[in-house]
């Protein structure tokens, strides 16, 4: 029943209930009974018992279908209209640990949390004060606005040279003949608010000094309040040397606050002020007001206009290259917060020195988490500490809902073609900055094999907030997109997420590593038991989501799995994607159906089984009938089973299995759109009939066994990879060494 036959259960309940009120109201009393009332009350009484027998019958039997409409009306009508897929696992969300409240939550309150621009901070809150950096770039004598991160801005260089994910980061904008570095330092002083305070400084050099264009830089620094809080500007901000506030305001979170700019250069100012609930289109905005200006004046320069109740500043700072200008944000200004002090360590020379002690600081944990010094190179090593400097200043913060296509036969009835998850935030590294600036399910094992090494509070973090997306099902959309920002940079066609499809388990490599690291003594004992503590409370959700993998991809032979979600039909594709493998184009079977048998995800359940048998053996958690994964992971490990299924004995080498052929190739041909012309485009031809067999692709899948290790080593020193090395493979292995377990 749908929510709307609880309404009328209500309804009817209702007027039952108004209708009896209404006759008590409407009769008159009787003055010849209530003048009886006296003489007639021991009958009253006799009656009065029989009544109060009638009375409780009745009261039972009321209550019996009361409880009846509420189980058989009322929850169906809530499951209705709020379908599985959507429906959060029951269960204590794993970030409402003491280990993630408290200082642990401050600390990581502001960062550079926006990593699809080149320069965005905002706070870990679902409505933030949120901060960027635009600047107007040359090429070929033209103006051009810089501010998401785009390869077709065709910088040469851009990215995190340092970054310890907490408070410091320091990064290099190569754009054409100039050069910009930004340096990001956070403080908690005396008098600051939640989470703060925090500086940005940027650095202009440039090697056009030959052109006039190129002597000059425009930057615009923008404060925005995503909850449409306004925003005041300072009282004397084209005149900054008399007067450095350029804006401030209060939120709940922080109090009261304000943006201050510092600098030594000579600086021309100009701002615009913006009301709108829209903060995505920000360069679009900027960039209107700039033509308008042009086209009216012949300026290059914002029209110092503030519109009422502005949401959103932006204050563009002029001046001749080079240039350096400290922009500082201090939180919790009220009475005796030490503002101008807090302003000036966080400026100027106090500044400078604190950047070179947090790069030495950086340098150190470096050496100390890979100790690398003696293995190679200081060009490697420079390259190294580029690798998890852009990790963690790649990790963003993201808050909304995703979008979820409506389940194939079901009852779920929407206007729409997607249904909408709980609003949900997630704190996560991302894949690229300018083409997935957004979290994606199967990457964020591998990004946390680097960032456990380096902090493992932040490690297990992320964790945490994947973890909480798992639905009552036991799965987790495998990209997300949440919110506007990140909404803005991606397809149509790749929005909506499927919940027939998953992505690699990869979070059981890094589990894997904290439970071995638990066991070799690797950890203080303080985090040893905040990882048990961790463990403990995301068993339950790592149980449902090994499930949803046992259940919903498994083949058709006992021990087979394969990833659901290929198309069928497609007639553009020479081998349909496998998206939801994580390697998109691998070269499955021909003919996608039920009978395949995929190698790979077979070793990835391998795995989640293991893991989570030592997971259950670490916590002491009762292994209960169906719930034995050591038992699963010796099936899966099973040599002569994996033979069976996935080895060509004619190579040596281990395969998908499938309905294939090789017979397929793109031809083009005329195909009709609609009823006005034909297009020539390039469709599949099949040449020959598909049939059930081995997969004839050696490539990464066929790798998964030996770095699952399933295969003994008598086998491989016999022999049986001679094909590695045949067909030059041997590099695949040592770029993917990162599945093997660590030695005993």
């Amino acid at each position: 029943m749908t929510g709307g036959g609880r309404r009328s259960a209500r309804s009817r309940a209702k007027s039952y209930t108004d209708v009896n009120e209404d006759a008590v109201h409407r009769t008159k009393p009787n003055s010849n009974l209530r003048r009886d009332k006296t003489r007639d009350r021991g009958n009253a009484l006799r009656i009065l018992n029989v009544n109060l027998k009638i009375v409780l019958g009745f009261g039972i039997l009321a209550s019996l279908i009361i409880f009846f409409l509420v189980s058989h009306l009322i929850n169906p009508a809530e499951v209705a209209r709020k379908p599985r897929v959507v429906t959060p696992f029951p269960a204590p969300k794993i970030m409402d640990l003491p280990q993630f409240q408290g200082q642990h939550k401050e600390s990581l309150y502001w960062g550079t949390y926006r990593p699809h621009v080149y320069l965005g901070i905002r706070a870990r809150s679902p409505r933030s004060l949120i901060a960027g950096l635009m600047w107007i770039g040359i090429k070929d004598g033209r103006y051009f606005m810089r501010h998401i991160c785009q390869d077709s801005d065709e910088l040469s260089t851009y990215g995190w040279t340092h970054h310890n994910g907490r408070d410091f980061g320091h990064q290099l904008l190569v754009d054409q003949d100039m050069t910009l570095a930004t340096s990001f330092l956070k403080s908690k002083g005396v008098g600051s608010g939640y989470g703060g305070d925090w500086t940005v400084r940027i650095n202009v050099q440039s090697q056009g000094w030959n052109d006039e264009m190129q002597k000059n830089v425009h930057l615009f620094f923008y404060l925005a309040d995503e909850d449409g809080n306004s925003l005041s500007l300072g009282r004397d901000i084209l005149d900054i040397r008399e007067n450095s506030l350029l804006a401030s305001g209060s939120r709940t979170d922080i109090g009261g606050w304000q943006l201050h700019l510092k600098s030594e250069a000579d600086l021309e100012v100009h701002y615009s002020g913006f009301r709108t609930p829209h903060i995505h289109n920000l360069s679009d905005l900027v960039q209107e007001n700039l033509a308008s200006q042009v086209r009216r004046f012949s300026r290059l320069q914002l029209p110092d206009i503030y519109e009422s109740s502005s949401n959103i500043l932006v204050f563009q700072i002029s001046g001749r290259i080079p240039l350096e200008t400290d922009t500082v944000f201090v939180s919790g200004t009220g009475i005796n917060s030490r503002v101008e002090e807090r302003i000036s360590n966080l400026a100027g020379v106090a500044l400078t020195n604190q950047l070179k002690v947090k790069q030495r600081e950086f340098d150190a944990k470096f050496e100390n988490c890979f100790q690398l010094a003696d293995k190679l190179d200081s060009k490697s090593i420079t390259v190294g500490k580029a690798a998890i400097g852009n990790m963690l200043g790649g990790i963003g913060y993201f808050f909304g809902q995703s979008k979820i296509s409506v389940p194939k036969n079901s009852n779920v009835k929407s206007h729409d073609d997607f249904l909408l998850y709980w609003p949900a935030e997630l704190y996560t590294a991302v894949p690229s900055r300018p083409f997935f600036p957004r979290g994606f399910l199967w990457d964020e094992g591998f990004h946390q094999l680097l960032i456990w090494r380096w902090d493992l509070h932040i490690c297990l973090d992320i964790l945490g907030h994947w973890l909480d997306l798992i639905n009552i099902d036991g799965w987790i959309p495998r990209e997300q997109i949440l919110g506007a920002e990140a909404l803005s940079k991606v397809p149509a066609e790749f929005v909506l997420q499927h919940p027939s499809n998953g992505n690699p388990p990869t979070l059981f490599l890094v589990l894997r590593d904290l439970v071995n690291g638990i066991k070799k003594n690797k950890f203080s004992a303080t985090e040893s038991n905040e990882i048990i503590s961790f463990l403990q409370q995301a068993f339950v959700r790592l149980e449902a989501w090994f499930k949803w993998f046992n259940t919903t991809q498994s083949g058709k032979d006992i021990g087979s799995y394969y990833w659901h979600g290929r198309d069928k039909s497609t007639i553009r594709e020479l081998n349909p994607k496998t998206l939801s493998s994580g390697l998109d184009d691998y070269p499955r079977a021909s003919h996608p159906s039920e009978d395949e048998r995929h190698l790979d995800l077979r070793c990835w359940m391998l795995l989640a089984a293991d893991c989570l048998h030592s997971i259950a053996e670490l916590i002491d958690k009762e292994n209960k009938p169906g719930k034995e994964y050591g038992s699963t992971a010796k099936l899966l490990s099973d040599f002569d089973i994996l033979n069976q299924m996935h080895l060509d004995h004619a190579s040596g080498a281990y395969f998908d299995f499938g309905n294939h052929t090789e017979k397929v190739r793109l031809s083009w041909k005329e195909v009709t759109v609609g009823n006005t012309h034909a297009n020539r485009e390039l469709v599949r031809e099949v040449l020959e009939r598909p049939e059930l067999k081995l997969v004839p692709n050696l490539g990464y899948v066929s790798l998964f066994p030996f770095m699952t290790r399933i295969i003994p080593p008598v086998f491989l020193r016999s022999g049986i990879t001679h094909w590695v090395n045949d067909l030059h493979l041997s590099h695949l292995s040592s770029s993917l060494f990162f599945l093997k377990p660590p030695p005993n």
